[in-house]
């Protein structure tokens, strides 16, 4: 396990029990995990910038902060030497926050970190650099003008969908076992569907974020790793306050580890195949969400096929998707709108023919929608609602890796094959995507977990129950 081309495959819980022990250090690990990059991100470019020497830097500080603790006990952070990486989103000091987009100049100062940036370098995390994503985090597959195209590792022909793509291939490459994305309609939870991994969106206000999105209150940040119990260890990160997030809640001190192993015995689970609406599923995917099901009442859970009982929210999720699209594009100059990827353009094209009374109008369908989902499941005033949901996460497997503007823009290419994702960002509940199976082409399907308002501990709890009896699997990597 001390051999450098094996610590790249490590979680990071395992990482961290071998450090205690001596049998590897942060650097023998950041060398392993720059050798994966510097392997691997020419084909699958799930970096925008890699910060070879810093990471290096930060992990003999690491080793070092080890080597005390071995000889007298001194405490260390809680991620130690352990290799992350940021979505290309999210404002990192000293590191370009490029957005996938040709309107950002690199050459300024960089000195902010965002809150979970903060956070995870606070708790010994060593940076390893950026993930790609698509202009503006704006669509669910990760191409660019900027970055050009990320692959998938499973199959490099198609793509790890988006907006946190890069971030999502990175993590299941071994490029680094730790990355934070973004989550405006399915950006954690799509990739880590097509990419065999686990991606978390927590409940909205969960892990504080600054700037704003100006996508609004439907944008989460969320840990992507290869195990449920790394995601529970970065939740203890990301989730302290900040307070330059007026939106996040207040901190509540839990430890996501603690009950990560209670098992889901008694849950009243709402299975919900199509969530009442969705005409197309792929048949593998719905296989192997039924068995998927089937498995967790084997664990001592209540299964009831039961659906939601709401319509179709695609025009809401849209319309303010585009609205925050024309809100970005009429921050840019006309010589920067010329270079813009052509699907952020269109959305924003979409977004300027909304009225002031049609955006109100979709705020109002989405607060019935929230209030509805609210008490559907279980709560002190509906306790016999459901503990969680169980869905596909996305209606298909991955698709083939194309450049921006391949189809043209509108709501339904842009998420009509996502179905299962958007509405809980409208909701803002927490909701997972852990792998349960692969399609006969090898490609990963995944299991999407959602959970009443607030419960973003009882999701990961049941999610690393189903992990205990499929444990998520790595690609065999593409060299050519």
């Amino acid at each position: 396990m001390n051999s450098p081309s094996d610590l790249a495959d490590c979680t990071a819980t395992e990482l961290i029990a071998l450090f205690k022990s001596g049998a590897a250090s942060p650097v023998e690990a950041q060398a392993a995990v720059m050798k994966r990059i510097d392997a691997h991100n020419p084909i699958l470019k799930a970096f925008s910038h890699i910060a070879g020497i810093e990471s290096a830097q930060s992990a003999i500080k690491s080793e070092a902060m080890w080597s005390e603790h071995r000889r007298s006990g001194a405490p260390v952070r809680a991620l130690e030497g352990v290799p992350t990486s940021i979505k290309d989103i999210i404002l990192t000091q000293g590191m370009p926050t490029l957005r996938g987009s040709h309107t950002i100049d690199a050459n300024q100062a960089w000195e902010i970190d965002a809150p979970a940036t903060a956070r995870l370098k606070e708790a010994g995390a060593v940076i390893l650099g950026k993930t790609t994503t698509p202009e503006f985090g704006c669509k669910g597959e990760t191409n660019s003008p900027r970055t050009g195209i990320t692959r998938n590792p499973w199959n490099t022909a198609k793509t790890p969908g988006g907006s946190s793509g890069g971030t999502a291939a990175a993590v299941a490459a071994g490029m680094g076992p730790l990355s934070v994305g973004t989550d405006g309609a399915g950006s954690v939870r799509i990739p880590a569907a097509f990419c065999g991994n686990f991606g978390m969106k927590p409940s909205f206000g969960r892990v504080p974020a600054y700037p704003l999105s100006p996508f609004g209150s439907v944008a989460h940040l969320g840990p992507h790793t290869m195990s449920v119990q790394d995601a529970a260890l970065m939740m203890n990160v990301i989730t302290q306050l900040d307070a330059r997030d007026w939106t996040s809640l207040p901190y509540d001190g839990v430890d996501y580890l603690k009950d990560l192993d209670a098992g889901v015995k008694g849950l009243r689970i709402a299975f919900s195949p199509t969530l009442g609406y969705v005409k197309n599923v792929h048949p593998e995917v719905a296989a192997a969400v039924k068995q998927a099901a089937t498995d967790l009442e084997a664990l001592g859970a209540h299964i009831v096929p039961a659906d939601p009982g709401f319509e179709d929210p695609l025009e809401i999720t849209t319309g303010l998707w585009f609205l925050g699209a024309w809100t970005v594009w009429n921050t840019l100059t006309p010589e920067q709108q010329k270079v813009t990827d052509p699907d952020f353009r269109a959305e924003a094209e979409l977004g300027a023919k909304l009225s002031a009374l049609d955006i109100q109008k979709l705020n109002i369908r989405r607060g019935a929608l929230g209030s509805q989902m609210r008490q559907w499941m279980k709560s002190a005033s509906n306790p016999q609602g459901y503990d969680l949901l169980i869905t596909p996460a996305v209606s298909i497997p991955a698709f083939d890796a194309k450049p921006a503007g391949h189809t043209p823009m509108n709501p339904e290419a842009m998420l009509g094959w996502t179905p299962f994702s958007y509405p809980f960002n409208l909701t803002q509940q927490p909701a997972c995507s852990i792998p349960c199976g692969l399609t006969r082409d090898g490609l990963p399907i995944g299991l999407q977990i959602v959970g009443p308002m607030f419960a973003d501990a009882l999701v990961l709890r049941a999610a690393r129950a189903y992990e205990k009896l499929r444990p998520i699997l790595r690609p065999t990597l593409q060299t050519t």
